[in-house]
């Protein structure tokens, strides 16, 4: 299937390959690493929350482990993968990537930062906005049985446990070609339970710290919503979803006067983000996000994991927080088309 696709997709699987190859590799027992009296304390400590949250996930949010997470591999990098995403200069319609088995995704995965770069390059160079992304985690959805990794086992016990409550969730159910599906699926699944996850643990500091992300996350999504209205607005304007031309010493060409007014709208997105973070108390938590370039690809990033979750969330309360009810019937979604899938999701009917 490879051989039939064309070189440059022989060569994106080629390291796809090469990538997951090193990971196996450089897979260890977390059982020996627990007992070798050569892995230090501090390894040890993240190892054993990671096995007790990956047990929460599998009795109390009924999530399949099937062996994932019991063995543990040190990349030597900060991130597992970089991902590239792409819009057209002037429409937030996501650029899509075909693959084997899983069908179309909103965006293309590398183990190595410089050909993602590269990739993103050449496609700002056709006239798309594109966004390079690290990741610290990826689920092979079954293919493999995948390890804790270095690059998000220190994170902090609130963010590991959401983190391996979401890629288990994606074990659990994964629908083929509809990223915004599963990504909000798995996210609304997270966030479930995370909540669960404290409450079990009954740590007051922690449960106040979860509501204080979760309402700077809410601001965050709302600061983010106002700015895509305002774009799908000023794009709808436009005769193109892209343009080849300059504009340069021309005042009055559409293409020009649409870069200005979406220069505007990042312009006072960051303006409402520096208003927000001040009311914070000056948390830093999207400083990284906003430090970054602004542009469709990056706020897509954004849209994929969360603009259906609220209506996941909603289906949850609506079987009384019974999981094994709730997956059941998120299945059924999954055999319908998206269109239908989608609608039927924010409607709340079946």
């Amino acid at each position: 299937m490879v051989l039939m696709t064309g070189c440059g997709t022989v060569g994106y699987y080629a390291q796809a390959v090469q990538g997951q190859y090193q990971i196996l590799h450089r897979e260890q027992s977390i059982q020996k690493l627990l007992a070798d009296p050569k892995t230090t304390d501090s390894l040890k400590e993240r190892l054993t929350r990671a096995l007790a949250i990956r047990e929460f996930a599998e009795k109390e949010l009924h999530l399949p482990a099937n062996g994932h997470y019991r063995d543990y591999a040190d990349l030597g990098r900060r991130f597992a993968v970089w991902t590239v995403y792409a819009a057209p200069e002037f429409s937030l319609r996501a650029k899509t990537w075909w693959y084997p088995v899983v069908g179309r995704l909103e965006y293309q995965g590398y183990f190595d930062e410089t050909k993602a770069r590269r990739y993103a390059g050449s496609l700002e160079a056709r006239g798309f906005d594109a966004h390079v992304g690290g990741v610290e985690a990826y689920s092979t959805l079954g293919w493999f049985r995948d390890p804790l990794l270095n690059t998000f086992l220190f994170e902090d016990e609130l963010d590991l446990a959401e983190l391996l409550f979401h890629e288990l969730a994606h074990q659990r159910l994964f629908v083929a070609g509809d990223t915004e599906f599963n990504e909000a699926f798995a996210t609304a699944v997270a966030e479930e339970g995370v909540e669960r996850w404290l409450r079990g643990r009954g740590d007051e500091a922690l449960i106040l710290k979860q509501r204080k992300a979760a309402a700077r996350r809410q601001v965050f999504l709302g600061l983010l919503s106002e700015a895509r209205g305002r774009l799908e607005v000023l794009y709808a304007s436009g005769p193109v979803e892209s343009c080849g031309c300059s504009c340069e010493g021309v005042t009055d060409c559409i293409c020009a006067r649409i870069r200005r007014e979406k220069a505007a709208v990042f312009g006072d997105l960051r303006a409402a983000y520096l208003a927000a973070k001040a009311a914070w108390g000056g948390d830093t938590e999207y400083d990284g996000w906003f430090g970054q370039t602004l542009n469709n690809a990056l706020l897509n990033t954004v849209e994929s994991y969360y603009a259906l979750v609220p209506p996941f969330r909603r289906r949850i309360a609506e079987v009384g927080g019974n999981l094994e009810e709730f997956y059941k019937a998120t299945e059924r979604l999954g055999k319908l088309k998206k269109e239908e899938r989608h609608r039927v999701l924010r409607v709340g009917t079946r």
